[in-house]
């Protein structure tokens, strides 16, 4: 081969690899625009979904994502205006409906109970369970001082109330008839045994008040007139009156802090009747 043809062949490969060259370029620049990996065996770049500063953990399988956890308390779970309901909230802004209402399960506990009267079905089976947590856990012995008043009941107390200390005093510490939580059979005032400070402010120092008012949340029960909420709940401090709320309800009570049925369910009270 003279030595113009091997010029000329070797303009002619240098042209192809060049012609080559920019066809790599090309297609390069083009997966750039477009997001898209070379297909070519140098290429290392990857697609925008994977690019991340540190390695990412495997994505559980369907089976084994975690179900999202419900978080709140449903307040609307029970009423608290049917007084069969243990969420009913009564007080003197809010009476009973009917005002003579009379519960349909009463009875009696197997529990000491001083005036023998009834209370609701599910009221007693705590009751039971409360006090005999008191003695297994604390060596305390408890007794029902009242539990169920009727409507006609309700009355003659509070008559005699207004009869020996007037209505102005009357009205701060004993309900008017169809506005009392002892005609839901829900509520229970208990006493030490034996006696000491029944139905007076210095139950909350003895051994059986501190203890309950502890622990009978865990029962279901709610210190109903804390000494701090008398505006609110309108009746004036009882430690030795518990109100049967049910479980869940008076955890969350006691989780959150909340002592009155009036506040967590945003319930007019007051100290005050209408009319």
């Amino acid at each position: 081969m003279s030595l113009g043809g091997a010029r000329a062949r070797r303009v002619l490969v240098t042209r192809a690899a060049l012609a080559s060259a920019a066809l790599v370029v090309a297609l390069a620049l083009s997966a750039c625009a477009t997001g898209v990996a070379s297909a070519g065996p140098t290429s290392h770049r990857s697609t925008p979904q994977r690019m991340t500063p540190t390695p990412r953990p495997p994505r559980p399988t369907p089976s084994t994502v975690p179900t999202p956890t419900v978080l709140g308390f449903d307040k609307t779970a029970q009423s608290i205006d049917d007084p069969a309901s243990p969420w009913v909230v009564v007080n003197k802004s809010r009476g009973l409906n009917p005002l003579s209402y009379v519960p349909a399960d009463l009875t009696y506990p197997d529990v000491p109970n001083l005036n023998d009267q009834p209370m609701r079905s599910a009221t007693a089976a705590a009751v039971v369970d409360m006090f005999h947590a008191g003695k297994a856990e604390a060596g305390l012995d408890f007794s029902v001082q009242s539990a169920y008043r009727s409507y006609e009941s309700q009355t003659r107390v509070y008559d005699d109330d207004v009869a020996h200390n007037g209505q102005a005093y009357a009205d701060t510490d004993t309900a008017r008839p169809g506005h009392s939580e002892h005609q839901t059979g829900y509520a229970v005032d208990i006493s030490a045994v034996p006696a000491n400070c029944s139905l007076a402010a210095c139950f909350a120092d003895t051994a059986q008040g501190r203890w309950l008012a502890a622990n009978a949340w865990r029962f279901g029960f709610l210190l109903r007139y804390p000494a701090d909420k008398v505006a609110v709940t309108g009746f004036a401090f009882e430690p030795w009156h518990f109100r049967f709320v049910g479980v869940p309800l008076a955890t969350e009570l006691h989780r959150s802090g909340v002592t009155t049925l009036e506040e967590f369910f945003g319930c007019p009270g007051g100290t005050t009747y209408p009319g």
